[in-house]
């Protein structure tokens, strides 16, 4: 039977060291992600202040992952930094330039995955086209209701997006989809209620995509998508024009 060194003073510590990082790392990814879906939620609403020590009190951890994931929604558009208070942020406000833009990045990339969703096998599209027919069944369904629910109308136009870009998107396409994605919820979430009437047109262009992505034709399923998210962009800013821009001032 060997003999088991002792572990030396010197690698005991190094191993703490390379610990505290992770845990570190760890608690400020999850504080970043409850904070997130706070912002996309519309919990924290556009224009709110976040202040680190309420926050690493209401959250019982310490200022430094605060910062670490308040730095992390800088980065990603959900936060702006106070110019004069370091330890403060500001929710990003819903802005009708910032939707345009925001909305045709994800008609970009929710294209490439439909792309690659219309060259899967025979076989393969054939059953992401009957699961998105249902999907784009109910959706209609739900909108044509007597009160129909804008959070569920959100809930089934997302899974109808979400199927085919699981189907057809790879690991680097679905990192990018699914760090940007989020922020378009914000502005869905915010202005559904005004979009309800829509739903029809909203239902026919994803009709053009199924038909695509049955056909195999690659070319007109990136086109397809495309083009409904421009169009979504399109119904936002007529509803933001209504409604006014949230968090702006």
């Amino acid at each position: 039977m060997g003999v088991v060194p002792k572990r030396s003073a010197a690698t005991t510590r190094a191993l703490e060291q390379g610990r505290r990082p992770a845990g570190a790392a760890e608690r400020a990814n999850r504080l970043y992600e409850s904070l997130r879906n706070l912002i996309v939620r519309g919990q924290l609403a556009p224009g709110a202040r976040i202040v680190e020590t309420e926050v690493a009190e209401r959250f019982g951890v310490s200022r430094t992952p605060v910062r670490a994931a308040f730095q992390r929604l800088e980065r990603e558009g959900y936060v702006i930094a106070s110019t004069t208070h370091q330890a403060r942020m500001t929710v990003a406000p819903l802005t009708r330039e910032d939707v345009g833009e925001l909305l045709e990045i994800v008609g970009e990339l929710e294209g490439l995955a439909a792309r690659s969703a219309a060259r899967l096998t025979d076989e393969e599209r054939e059953r992401l086209a009957k699961d998105l027919a249902s999907m784009n069944a109910e959706f209609r369904r739900a909108a044509s209701a007597k009160s129909a629910q804008p959070g569920k109308l959100y809930e089934l136009d997302e899974r109808f997006h979400r199927r085919y870009v699981e189907a057809g998107a790879g690991s680097r396409l679905r990192t990018l989809h699914e760090a940007v994605k989020p922020q378009a919820e914000r502005y869905i979430r915010m202005y559904i209620a005004l979009l309800t009437d829509t739903v029809p047109t909203a239902g026919g262009e994803h009709d053009a995509i199924i038909e695509a992505i049955r056909s195999g034709n690659a070319v007109a399923a990136q086109r397809a998508v495309q083009t409904n998210w421009r169009h979504a962009a399109d119904r936002l800013v007529r509803a933001i024009d209504v409604m006014g821009e949230q968090g702006n001032w």
